[in-house]
């Protein structure tokens, strides 16, 4: 009998499987790179097994995918493993810090987070020991007029790395973006990654499987900063810079 976690694990890999179809990363008839083959050598190891992948597609059939198969479909084509592997979060989405408040409806007080750096780097899995109450102490809501939306996360610049093009203790405000594929090259995002943040310039970096496997951190400020490369993994969160407010 199949366990009941393998049977919703199988759900949401269909329904990422459809996801994936309609970004166009795979198409089922496809022999230039994204046919129904090319996945099966990706996530089962074999381009003839795709009878299999079909199977799990198939509500009606007793085979299902396994932990270790889901996990290779996250590393292959940037899907959110917490969502996959424990049904938390969204296929693509990367999550901000968790507010107590339950309500579905804009926060009191606006639609954009403020928080600080260091609550915003090590939030999410990283962010273990903080209790509700001090999260909810480092976190507070705002709003200004032209930004409207949700998944809008702000906090203040320390250092001069951006400058001139962000100075230090400005504030800026990003927008979580939902897949590494969104990232736009040579435009300013906030990564991050392993407890830390940084906001550069970004330039992906592929495998010779047209992969993102890295990101080139790029300083406005070159003369002092060196660009280096960052590792992605499936804990890494990206978010697009869409505005700044600086000091008078």
């Amino acid at each position: 009998m199949i366990r009941e976690d393998r049977i919703q694990l199988n759900n949401r890999f269909i329904e990422v499987f459809k996801l994936l179809q309609e970004r166009g990363e795979i198409i089922l008839n496809d022999r230039s790179g994204k046919g129904m083959g090319d996945f099966a050598k990706k996530i089962l190891g074999n381009r003839a097994y795709g009878h299999i992948v079909r199977a799990y597609l198939n509500t009606d059939d007793k085979r299902v995918i396994d932990y270790h198969q889901a996990r290779a479909v996250c590393r292959e084509y940037g899907v959110n493993e917490s969502y996959l592997i424990d049904g938390e979060g969204t296929p693509f989405g990367f999550d901000l810090p968790k507010n107590r408040q339950k309500s579905t409806m804009t926060p009191v007080g606006g639609n954009i987070l403020f928080t600080t750096v260091q609550a915003f780097a090590g939030s999410g899995e990283e962010a273990v020991g903080a209790s509700p109450a001090s999260a909810d102490e480092e976190n507070e809501y705002f709003a200004i007029p032209g930004m409207s939306g949700n998944g809008l996360v702000a906090f203040s610049i320390e250092g001069n790395s951006m400058e001139p093009v962000i100075n230090d203790s400005d504030i800026i405000i990003c927008r979580e973006i939902q897949s590494l594929h969104e990232i736009k090259d040579n435009e300013i995002y906030a990564v991050k990654s392993n407890g830390s943040l940084w906001v550069k310039y970004v330039k992906r970096l592929f495998n010779n499987r047209g992969r993102i496997t890295s990101l080139k951190l790029i300083s406005a400020n070159s003369l002092e900063f060196d660009p280096f490369e960052e590792e992605v993994n499936e804990y890494t969160r990206l978010y697009k810079v869409e505005s700044r407010i600086s000091s008078l």
